[in-house]
């Protein structure tokens, strides 16, 4: 038999080269735990893909990477979603499910410096040296903790953003995912890794996403074989933190996960875009549980928009509380007054 039912199993993900090499790596997992499926990439192109002149954080919310994709899933031209849990809103839209978290790669954000600037460190850059990001998080962060550079938005895949660094001297570094730079085999170009000290990264950052129809029970179960549990856990403690506060690319969000002897350490913060103010807390939570057969109805249970069989039910909602409970300490710290100030500006 060739693909369930004897079809073959499309899967569907972003033209870009990253998106592709992403896509490759999942579905070569699939086809060793299911050597007699037959996989098929299913490749187009999404609006943040196609607007390349407007910073990420004023075209709009989530979804700029996703739609295009969730629209095939939806017509079923597609059978699974092959996406960056970044890139995925805290809430799919109904009839969606995320039916794999895979093994995260280093979530940590890194710099690339501009071949003159080769073994320095963002510290030792000469005064107003010109860093380019997309990301609000990671200039609020480095805007406070580097206050004598300049922080400006660079937009575009990948190898367009490093080409922009390597052949103009607009640039004196840029700041990329480490996970990123990692699978496209470039690692050798990270000059510097930014810790939880210098920047706190994204939700989801690192960890590759499998969305499925909710109610596609044989591909679901198909691709449940693909979870990391302790990615999972880690993973549905930041979404429910970035929920609770109604994060999104337009506010400057950030996380730390550790999953160290049953023990869940989550810290979170909120910054203002400038990073002058900000709030940040880090509380734990146990998530030893055994695992038991919770057959019946509640087989289906999505832990923000996560659903993970094989893993502990009881576990998945210590995690999510961990991140409720850690947003609402923030927000009663004035976590909504940061957020909202962030919002209002960079609409404006």
């Amino acid at each position: 038999e060739n693909g369930v039912d004897g079809r073959a199993i499309r899967v569907g993900t972003r033209r870009s080269q990253l998106a592709r090499i992403q896509t490759d790596s999942v579905v070569m997992m699939l086809r060793e735990l299911y050597p007699d499926l037959l996989f098929e990439i299913v490749a187009m192109s999404t609006t943040g893909d196609k607007i390349l002149d407007t910073a990420l954080s004023k075209i709009g919310e989530k979804s700029l990477f996703t739609k295009e994709l969730e629209n095939a899933l939806e017509r079923n031209e597609v059978d699974l979603v092959v996406h960056s849990l970044k890139d995925l809103p805290t809430s799919l839209p109904p009839g969606f499910t995320i039916g794999a978290v895979c093994k995260r790669e280093n979530p940590l954000d890194a710099v690339v410096f501009h071949p003159k600037n080769c073994g320095k460190t963002l510290s030792l850059l000469p005064e107003k040296s010109v860093i380019g990001t997309s990301s609000l998080r990671r200039a609020a962060q480095l805007k406070k903790k580097f206050p004598h550079l300049e922080f400006r938005d660079i937009r575009g895949n990948l190898n367009t953003r490093l080409k922009k660094l390597d052949e103009k001297e607009d640039f004196s570094a840029i700041i990329l995912a480490a996970a990123g730079l990692k699978r496209m085999g470039w690692e050798n170009r990270i000059g510097q890794l930014l810790g939880p000290e210098d920047c706190l990264y994204a939700v989801g950052q690192g960890a590759l996403a499998v969305e499925v129809r909710a109610k596609d029970q044989e591909i679901l179960n198909m691709v449940s074989a693909l979870h990391d549990a302790d990615t999972v856990l880690c993973c549905i403690a930041e979404r429910a933190f970035m929920k609770r506060l109604e994060g999104g690319c337009s506010v400057p969000v950030a996380v730390n996960t550790l999953l160290k002897d049953g023990q869940l350490y989550l810290t979170g913060a909120v910054y203002s875009l400038d990073g002058s103010d900000s709030l940040k807390e880090t509380m734990q939570t146990g998530v030893s549980y055994p695992h038991q057969n919770e057959d019946g109805p509640n087989d289906d249970v999505q832990h923000v928009g996560i659903t993970a069989k094989n893993v502990p039910g009881q576990a998945q909602e210590a995690a999510e509380n961990l991140g409720v409970e850690l947003a609402s300490l923030l927000l009663s710290k004035g976590a909504k007054h940061i957020l909202s100030v962030a919002r209002q500006l960079n609409d404006a």
